[in-house]
């Protein structure tokens, strides 16, 4: 395993454990994470105390034993934070948030049980740890910073009954004589309040509003001072970060609809399809001229040179994402590893001889395939140029490591129901006759083709009278016999798709969620049988009630390397050695 894939594990087994943890200690059963963010069942749990920010995406810059503090935190806030009594008293301005937020989650970790002596070990090193970073950033060099972080290693000290932070102490003396006669009264109510969240609070919101008056003060007076080296610019500059709560209030990405299918729920045959004589599969590109694929390919060429999208790097991370060490060879003559019996002979001529072993030689093997299966869905046409850049682009990068690829899409070939619809009607309508539309399969590039030869044909994707309603689920379970066909030791299967399965016909005559269960129904199967991966894509949508594994990208934005990478993430960073 190379070291991006080392550090990918090692990220996902230090997420997983700190889920496990504040699942365990806060007893909220249904918390995880989806796309490396926390969830409370389908809710987003936003974290705003500053000092619970950890680097996800560097686990160098924060130890284990931080990761583990964070998840003790967030799990007791859980267990003693009341959202509507929180939500009450957070003030709105920036500053005053950011002092309120952590107050709150710092009078959470005094609650930590007598019995668990670890866990606040592990509070303690998190908030030394944020607080020595927040130091060496350098944020504490201007004015502004000084202040707030003076405040927050009082208030700390004063919770905890711990000293601050020796190695700043001396920094910090001035500026906490200062504010000391301020902040007092309001120190020692937070001290007394730690069991009562409306009490505490208004001590919090009191220091928070004290501590942002002095600092628009402070900024009315400096208006026209401007440091020599430009230090105050670069902490004033760094701790606007620290300040920005709109990204995370800005996460409104919708899920996916789901709900109960009492109609498949109670069928004794679980799913079914009243007919498929009208079924087809096709090859894409036939369905379009051959001039009209010509005029595709040259405006997917000319938007991929306008994007300036590095494919050579692109393809170094899908290697470093998809390949695993496959012994190539031996090497001989070595000083250890396993004895080379062809050289005891030596030992015997040569008693001082140590090169008598030989070692394992590896290579990076990326023997695997990747699906691409397309939701074919009306809604998607509006995505329909910034999809085909983005799959051409990864079927490319994807060749030049050797990973063979393929590109399927799903629709119906009509509206509400078609042939399958009439001759339901002409029986007639039967009760609960499963799905009623016509499939249509497509092959934009199968596995064997290349992207040179297929390019013409992935254009097809533009071909917006293509796009009527989506049946997933079997069309997953359709992409998934494909990829059971192939002899690649590892098979990845990523569904892109804006919405929950829809067809008209088949909901009216069933109920609501019929098609939404059966994907599930099929996910959950393939995911039993394991012999391949699956991912879900969603178009500005959150896929997670479908697939365990998924992302949520907004195509309305402009596809570049940083996009591209994410979605490289979500392919590679899934995937696990088949045996």
């Amino acid at each position: 395993m190379n070291t991006a894939q080392h550090r990918t594990r090692q990220q996902q087994q230090i997420d997983e454990l700190c889920v496990a943890v504040i699942r365990s200690v806060s007893g909220e059963g249904d918390v995880h994470t989806q796309a490396g963010r926390l969830r409370k069942g389908q809710r987003y749990l936003p974290i705003h105390a500053a000092h619970l920010q950890t680097d996800s995406l560097n686990p160098l810059c924060d130890d284990f034993r931080s990761f583990r503090g964070v998840a003790d935190s967030i799990a007791l806030g859980l267990q003693h934070t009341d959202l509507l009594i929180h939500q009450q008293y957070c003030p709105i301005q920036p500053v005053e948030r950011l002092i309120f937020e952590l107050l709150e989650q710092l009078r959470a970790e005094t609650m930590v049980p007598e019995t668990m002596p670890g866990m606040r070990r592990n509070l303690h090193h998190r908030f030394e740890e944020w607080s020595t970073a927040f130091y060496l950033a350098g944020l504490a060099e201007s004015s502004t910073g000084i202040l707030l972080y003076t405040v927050f290693q009082v208030c700390w000290s004063r919770l905890t009954g711990q000293p601050v932070l020796e190695k700043t102490e001396g920094i910090i003396e001035s500026t906490r004589a200062a504010i000391a006669p301020l902040l007092g009264i309001h120190l020692l109510g937070m001290r007394q309040e730690c069991g009562n969240q409306a009490a505490f609070a208004l001590h919090a919101c009191a220091i928070a509003e004290i501590v942002g008056e002095m600092l628009r003060s402070d900024s009315e007076a400096s208006d026209d001072d401007i440091s020599a080296d430009g230090k105050e610019d670069r902490s004033a500059n760094a701790l606007r970060l620290l300040l920005n709560f709109d990204n995370d209030e800005a996460d409104t990405i919708a899920v996916a609809a789901s709900g109960i299918s009492k109609v498949l729920d109670d069928a004794e045959h679980g799913y079914s399809r009243f007919t498929t004589a009208y079924d087809t599969q096709v090859e894409a590109g036939s369905l379009v001229r051959k001039e009209l694929l010509g005029e595709y390919r040259e405006k997917i060429d000319r938007r991929i040179s306008e994007l300036n999208i590095n494919v050579p790097r692109l393809a170094r991370s899908l290697r470093a994402l998809l390949a695993f060490p496959q012994r190539d060879n031996w090497s001989f003559g070595e000083e250890d590893g396993y004895i080379d019996g062809r050289r005891l002979a030596q030992l015997i001529s040569s008693p001082s001889e140590r090169r008598l072993f030989r070692q394992e030689q590896f290579k990076p093997d990326t023997h695997c395939v990747v699906s691409f299966l397309i939701d074919c869905s009306g809604s998607m046409k509006t995505h329909a140029e910034s999809l085909t850049v983005m799959i051409d682009v990864l079927v490319r990068a994807l060749e030049k490591i050797g990973v063979a690829s393929e590109v399927l899409g799903f629709t119906t070939r009509a509206w509400n129901g078609g042939r399958a619809h009439r001759d339901w009607v002409r029986a007639r309508s039967p009760a609960h006759p499963g799905r009623l539309n016509e499939l249509q399969h497509m092959v934009y590039k199968d596995a064997d083709t290349s992207w040179r030869r297929a390019r013409p044909d992935i254009t097809a994707l533009l071909k917006a009278d293509l796009y009527r309603e989506g049946i997933d689920g079997e069309a997953v379970e359709w992409a998934c016999n494909r990829l059971q066909l192939r002899n690649e030791e590892r098979r990845i299967l990523m569904v892109i798709s804006d919405g929950s399965p829809m067809d008209s016909a088949t909901n009216l005559a069933n109920d609501d969620f019929y098609l939404c269960n059966h994907l599930k129904q099929v996910v959950a199967r393939q995911e039993q049988l394991g012999k391949l991966d699956i991912c879900g894509l969603g178009v500005g949508l959150d896929l997670s009630p479908y697939y365990k594994h998924s992302l949520a990208i907004d195509l309305q934005q402009r596809i570049d390397n940083a996009s591209l990478l994410a979605v490289a993430q979500l392919i590679g960073g899934r995937v696990q050695r088949r045996t």
